[in-house]
């Protein structure tokens, strides 16, 4: 693990209070995601059809998303594809200078905290405004999302309390939740229908009708995306689904998985601008279509499954490493078991290809995925992408950066002694004889654990003293 990984896991880890925090709330959406799904048979029956769809959609992506397009455009709405998040931002700047716009109001979307959006434009002097209240409390404490869907996690009751009271000293401190509640509601309230701009994630996009699927809890999203004149979503590539038919097993599956609902408060679909003779709705609808490196990932066919993430976020929650170190720790967008394996693909393992270090390779996060993705796998993949010698054979960006000649050696000595018997025997009968004297200071494996003690004899040994005959 480089340095900084390794600063930021251990000054997480000696904050007892957000470390709290996650324990709480991952143990309560476990507890509600299992309650949402009595019948066994039937979680396997959808787990295996949504993984289906997605794996369909994947299957035909050039394909649909050029479906997608002709339709969104059929549909009024107006398509743009940026390559990288650079791109992405100043296609969003020109439709904001278009409209000579210096104030955008937010809902929820990953992908512009992977585009960086809020500090371009605010670099540029357009106000940039969440109005998830989750994304409303990091912002006004200057922080990032520590988990997908629920970015202000880390925090209780009191801080929050605390913070409200800090940024808004005229407000009578409270630590009842709904009046915090009240007092954001009462704050965005003018905010959206001040902001000329709108912005919204995308959840599904239907390449057959031209839809765009917004699913949310607050309402925020929906006043995001009708209340200014002008809507921009940004999205990555591999949202598509094939058809209509496609969204209820993926909406059913992605809201019990996420938050233990079996439904949530708002679902929209998004087919177009305001027409002549409607009341309200934006005159016009911009949908951004991110890569990012999700097109190289597309071409890996061990590495696909990837893409078929819905962004629940089940596979965090049930992430031992992640309720322990916190989604701050891991310095990127996606944090947990699917950011272990999304960030180092999109930024090259030579970047981010520590993350696939921090797994304990339980399974729990691939038990709990909805659409099956095998993550362990994909860890263990990216683990050799980072140390392979021949990497001509990989589209892996970064691949065999992270070897180095100490460790390679260790294992080519290692191989070199376990495929040659005498040698074998002679080194563990050693080891074993003088194992007082071996080491105790094992770096940081040791920092955390006790190093582990030779038995008194080898295995072969017992064998052999057992009578076991080795044929």
């Amino acid at each position: 693990m480089s340095s900084e990984f390794r600063n930021t896991v251990r000054a997480n880890l000696a904050k007892p209070e957000v470390r709290a925090n996650f324990y709480r709330a991952m143990d309560g959406l476990m507890t509600r995601r299992l309650d949402q799904f009595p019948d066994k048979v039937e979680l396997e029956r959808l787990r295996t059809q949504s993984m289906a769809i997605r794996a369909n959609a994947l299957s035909k992506l050039p394909e649909l998303l050029e479906t997608l397009e002709a339709n969104l455009t059929r549909n009024g709405i107006q398509v743009h594809w940026a390559e990288t998040t650079d791109q992405a931002n100043q296609i969003v700047l020109s439709i904001l200078q278009k409209h000579n716009a210096k104030s955008i109001i937010k809902g929820k979307s990953m992908v512009s905290e992977e585009m960086g959006m809020n500090h371009f434009l605010e670099a540029l002097g357009v106000e940039c405004l969440e109005s998830d209240l989750g994304e409303f409390i990091i912002q006004l404490d200057g922080e990032t999302p520590s988990h997908i869907i629920m970015p202000a996690i880390h925090k209780n009751r009191i801080q929050i309390a605390k913070l409200f009271h800090e940024k808004f000293p005229d407000i009578p401190y409270t630590e009842d939740v709904d009046e915090l509640t009240q007092t954001a509601r009462r704050i965005l309230r003018d905010k959206f229908y001040a902001a000329p701009v709108g912005l919204s994630g995308v959840n599904f996009m239907v390449a057959e009708t031209g839809t765009l699927c917004l699913v949310e809890n607050e309402g925020n999203g929906r006043m995001s995306t009708t209340a200014p004149s002008v809507h921009i979503a940004v999205t990555g590539i591999e949202k598509v689904v094939e058809s209509l038919l496609d969204v209820p097993p993926l909406l059913s599956i992605l809201t019990r998985s996420a938050t233990g609902q079996p439904i949530t408060t708002y679902f929209n679909m998004i087919s177009g601008p305001r027409k002549p003779g409607e009341k309200d709705g934006p005159e016009e609808v911009h949908l951004v279509l991110l890569d990012n490196g999700r097109s190289n990932i597309y071409s890996d066919p061990e590495l696909l499954a990837t893409l078929r993430c819905i962004r629940c976020g089940a596979c965090i929650n049930h992430c031992p490493v992640y309720v322990r170190i916190g989604g701050h720790s891991y310095g990127t967008v996606y944090p947990g078991p699917i950011g272990s394996i999304l960030e180092p693909q999109k930024a090259g393992v030579d970047v981010h290809g520590e993350l696939a270090q921090a797994s304990t390779l339980c399974g729990a996060c691939s038990e709990v995925c909805p659409v099956r993705i095998p993550i362990p796998s994909i860890l263990n993949r990216l683990r050799y992408d980072g140390v392979r010698k021949d990497t001509a054979n990989t589209n892996t960006v970064g691949s065999g950066k992270r070897r180095t000649l100490s460790e390679a050696a260790t294992w080519k000595t290692w191989a070199w002694a376990a495929t040659h018997p005498t040698i074998y025997h002679a080194g563990s009968t050693l080891a074993t004889h003088f194992k007082g004297m071996l080491p105790t200071n094992l770096g940081a494996w040791t920092t955390v654990r006790s190093a582990p003690k030779l038995a008194e004899s080898t295995l072969h040994q017992q064998v052999k003293h057992l009578g076991v005959d080795h044929e």
